[in-house]
């Protein structure tokens, strides 16, 4: 082939190219038009694509939790997104019990975290997902298994949060820290821990802190995965990974890393004899349960499991501390009862000692209640349907649930709902769960959360290690904050903190 002949081909690939470009350009316009429904004419869809909503609410959690709130049926339809929303209690329960095989995660759910999650457990249905729930439920809910994690927990505390929050007190703090960071460093060690027996070091005394480059791949497959959900429509998301290009490159480069990590982990763990020290993580006792050929369902299972036990917990934490240093007397009262329960000397409690602790239990409870982890979750119906407002749902129609509404609703909490009340969840001094429907932050249903028990005993451990010890003071406290687009709640700046010792 002569340079003419080259050049002429060349030429030609790149008309084809760009032509192509522009056609799945202007056809993306166009099923971005048929998506958004430009002809609709109520108040909400015309607020939403015009983002005037902005002008009055921080959050779109926000102008939704408003939306919801003067609704009659406490349930909206965003036309324009073909999502049904709801804050009411009676749906919730018909959605997640009464109706759950009609609304399940769906493909297009499973499409869009597909690629981080592969057929994880919380992307999945049907008998893949009723098999490693069963498994799931099996494991977690063994006391070795318990144990084990309380083992974790305590010396994460013990060896690196008390020492790095000791060294940033008094005259040794320079400034403020970023307790966002800090609690999502050690909840990622924790879980990386739990589920691989790997220990990232993200929380190791040391000036700066450790960067992992583990942690860093996760957040950032986790906030491009969840970024999709974004795009006009799924096409577009797909062709630039079909191209490899922008965001879905940076997200397949990020996937290698967990990836690759995964990999690493599972050989070394088939490398190693069987015996009952090597059976403690996760990792190591679902590949008892699996056969030796299916490496990438057991690094789909346990990266599920990384992602569901480090963000939730670090952000839960976060609102903790956020309403905890607005509301001194909440703080009086959780050292009355830490003072009751521990030795004087003693830096972190027992696991039977988390059992005493109802007023802590409360706290947590109500912190979530007014900043839920997962703000919100989606089904898709299979099929036409009816809930129990009346609201009528059609077949593949995206169904979504807001606990983070559903905390600021009036007629479920009272006319105080937003204050910080953890006297709300006990009776008597002790605490009292409230229905799952009204409050699922856990989920409920045949999909409630099979981790809840473990990650509320690791927040007490926390609340009970620095709430004992240190004074934590928000700096220039937001009674607004922002929230950073993602698959969990994260402020947006961090929370910024200082801490002093108390003597």
């Amino acid at each position: 082939m002569n340079i003419e002949d080259t050049l002429s081909l060349q030429s030609t690939f790149t008309f084809l190219f760009f032509s192509f470009t522009f056609l799945f350009s202007i056809f993306s316009l166009l099923v971005y038009i048929s998506r958004i429904k430009p002809w609709c004419d109520c108040n909400t869809c015309k607020t939403y694509l015009s983002m005037t909503w902005s002008q009055n609410f921080v959050n779109l959690c926000d102008y939704y939790t408003h939306l919801l709130q003067t609704s009659p049926t406490g349930t909206i339809h965003v036309h324009v997104l073909d999502n049904i929303i709801t804050a009411n209690p009676e749906n919730v329960e018909y959605i997640l019990k009464t109706n759950f095989n009609n609304y399940p995660k769906g493909k297009q759910f499973s499409a869009i975290l597909g690629d981080l999650l592969g057929r994880g457990i919380f992307n999945v249905d049907g008998d893949s997902w009723k098999f490693q729930r069963k498994m799931a439920s099996l494991e977690l809910g063994s006391v070795a298994i318990r144990s084990y994690a309380m083992e974790l927990v305590t010396e994460e505390i013990k060896t690196r949060l008390i020492p790095l929050i000791a060294s940033k007190t008094g005259e040794k703090g320079d400034g403020f820290i970023d307790m966002q960071d800090i609690l999502r460093r050690f909840s990622f060690d924790n879980i990386c821990k739990f589920s691989f027996g790997l220990d990232p070091c993200c929380l190791v005394p040391s000036l700066p802190l450790p960067v992992s480059k583990l942690a860093n791949a996760f957040d950032l497959s986790s906030k491009l995965s969840a970024g999709r959900a974004m795009n006009a429509s799924p096409l577009i998301w797909k062709m630039k990974r079909f191209f490899n290009v922008g965001s879905e490159k940076k997200l397949k480069e990020a996937i290698e890393v967990v990836n690759d990590m995964a990999k690493e982990m599972i050989k070394q763990k088939r490398e190693i004899e069987t015996g009952v020290d090597s059976r403690k993580d996760l990792l190591s006792r679902f590949m008892g349960s699996l056969n030796s050929n299916e490496d990438q369902y057991l690094r789909d299972i346990v990266v599920s499991f990384l992602l569901a036990g480090r963000d939730t917990v670090a952000s839960a934490l976060t609102g903790f501390f956020m309403l905890l240093s607005n509301n001194p007397d909440v703080e009086k009262k959780i050292r009355v009862e830490l003072d009751r329960i521990m030795n004087p000397a003693q830096e972190v409690v027992t696991f039977e000692q988390t059992r005493e602790m109802h007023y802590i239990n409360a706290a947590i409870h109500e912190s979530m209640r007014l900043f839920p982890p997962v703000q919100f979750d989606s089904k898709f119906a299979l099929e036409d349907d009816v809930l129990p407002d009346g609201t009528f749902v059609k077949k593949g129609s995206r169904v979504t649930y807001h606990p983070y509404a559903m905390g600021r609703m009036e007629n479920i909490w009272g006319s105080d709902f937003m204050e910080f009340k953890p006297e709300r969840w006990l009776r008597e001094g002790v605490f009292v769960p409230k229905c799952p429907f009204k409050y699922p932050v856990f989920q409920a249903g045949g999909r409630v959360c099979l981790g809840k028990e473990l990650a509320i005993v690791e927040m007490k451990a926390v609340v009970a290690a620095l709430v004992k010890r240190f004074d934590v003071r928000v700096v220039e406290p937001n009674p607004e904050p922002r929230f950073e687009p993602g698959l969990t709640a994260t402020f947006r700046g961090g929370l910024p903190v200082k801490f002093y010792e108390r003597t």
